[in-house]
């Protein structure tokens, strides 16, 4: 028998403010939200009680960024280690991305594939986002049919060949079929004009490939620049939403500022590594901070916080995208070599509190941007990042004043690469609650019946 669940905290993030609330679940929703002073049931009652005293609790983190790169790149992460550090970190729903998998998801039969290799083997709910690549226009509305949640696009060579860059012309056929469906288009906004004149520069004048600056030098801002402005343009003129992937980037935002203002459709995105660290702060050699685009100066970072504040960025993901450990490169430390991708869905909530905290932002914003407009821009937003009667009952309950290390022991995806190791954060989690039942606690204290904790389902 599936019993109901009380949650009380005296500090509950609902509708935009911390008060405190006991929360009914009910087969997985959530039924009622009554008073903090409602009576938690005592033993052998049918109703399960937890109090989590002065613990923040609030909607299950939604990341709507996630390369879980199964099948065909498990060595690199899976479903199993890639969910598994969601719930640990606080996520309840991921959305994964269209590449580094094998086969990538750019067809119906691609995102089949990948639905059956996922399903029973996810620790959080999952979604998929599918791809427009050269070529692949009459794929988009079957996979449409088939529930992926919008579709990503890279104006720059992507890093594996079996996931081409798209040119204007390629747009200009995909764009209208998504705005007929109301799907929007994801873009990795870098094209590579400005990419290729850093390029030239480097062979005239060569630079230490281990040096920080000369990877930083490669990826210019301008590259970005130009390609929003691009997409600006096209969403003008198709009608499509479009929403820009890990932004990095601030000189772009006045243009995004003002295109919103315009009423364009569009959206952006930023990451926890743009937000936390600074360009002038890596060390020669350490790869384990490289990404496309780039970490970029300390000025930049600060105006990409002050961007997210005003809503000229909307939200802050993972863009979670590790690697083997070899492919690192970290003991030659080759920048221009190494693969590009932060591994970081363990420690969004932590890193970004940790910095938002340290600027005078609360809770109540930090759920805006980590729980509630992500899962609007996927869709979700009828079901997920939200604590509302009727939604579906995920929490993330966790210590807003708590510090903790990341140690490599503490790290659950598959690799413990992550430029985190060694970082002092605020923000620990306690548990994280999946459809009413709980699917992490802190310091690995796990229920141990397997019948009592979902799988996490598709969405």
């Amino acid at each position: 028998m599936v019993r109901d669940t009380l949650f009380r905290s005296l500090r509950t993030v609902i509708d935009g403010a911390i008060v405190p609330a006991t929360i009914l679940v009910r087969e997985g929703r959530v039924a009622a939200i009554e008073s903090y002073e409602t009576t938690l049931p005592s033993g052998g009652s049918d109703v399960e009680g937890i109090d989590v005293g002065r613990s923040v609790l609030m909607a299950g983190l939604v990341d709507g960024h996630v390369h879980i790169n199964e099948p065909g790149r498990t060595e690199w992460e899976g479903f199993v280690t890639a969910t598994r550090a969601a719930a640990t970190g606080g996520i309840t729903t991921v959305v994964d991305m269209p590449l580094n998998c094998i086969p990538v998801t750019t067809s119906r039969d691609a995102l089949e594939t990948k639905a059956r290799e996922a399903e029973g083997r996810c620790a959080v709910d999952y979604a998929f986002w599918g791809g427009v690549v050269p070529g692949n226009a009459t794929e988009l509305e079957p996979m449409i049919d088939a529930g992926v949640r919008g579709f990503k696009c890279f104006l720059v060579h992507s890093g594996i060949d079996d996931f081409p860059d798209v040119r204007e012309s390629d747009l200009r056929v995909a764009m209208p079929i998504l705005a007929k469906h109301d799907a929007v288009q994801l873009v990795h906004a870098e094209v590579p004009g400005p990419i290729e004149v850093a390029a030239e520069e480097q062979r005239r004048r060569p630079q230490d490939p281990r040096k920080y600056s000369t990877f930083l030098a490669s990826r210019p801002r301008a590259s970005e620049d130009e390609a929003i402005a691009l997409m600006i343009r096209l969403a003008r003129e198709t009608g499509c939403r479009v929403h820009v992937v890990h932004l990095s980037s601030a000189d772009a935002l006045p243009m995004i500022e003002r295109a919103k203002s315009d009423g364009v459709r569009i959206t952006a995105e930023t990451c926890p590594h743009y937000l936390t660290f600074a360009a002038e702060d890596v060390v020669d050699g350490d790869t384990r901070f490289k990404c496309c685009p780039p970490i970029r100066e300390r000025e930049n970072r600060e105006r990409l916080w002050d961007g997210l504040a005003r809503g000229v960025l909307d939200y802050v993901v993972s863009d979670h995208s590790p690697c083997t450990p070899a492919l690192k490169l970290m003991e030659k430390g080759d920048f221009l070599e190494a693969w590009g991708g932060i591994a970081g869905l363990q420690f969004g909530l932590s890193s970004i509190w940790t910095s938002a905290r340290a600027r005078g932002f609360d809770v109540q914003t930090l759920a805006r941007w980590m729980c509630e407009r992500p899962a609007l821009l996927a869709g979700l937003g009828a079901r997920k990042g939200r604590i509302s009667r009727g939604m579906d009952a995920d929490f993330v309950v966790w210590s807003p004043d708590e510090k903790f290390t990341v140690t490599p022991e503490s790290i659950r995806h598959r690799h413990p690469v992550t430029p985190y190791e060694g970082r002092e954060l605020f923000g620990r989690v306690e548990r994280t609650v999946l459809r009413g039942a709980t699917i992490h606690l802190r310091d690995d204290r796990r229920r141990e019946t397997a019948d009592d904790a979902p799988t996490g389902t598709r969405v």
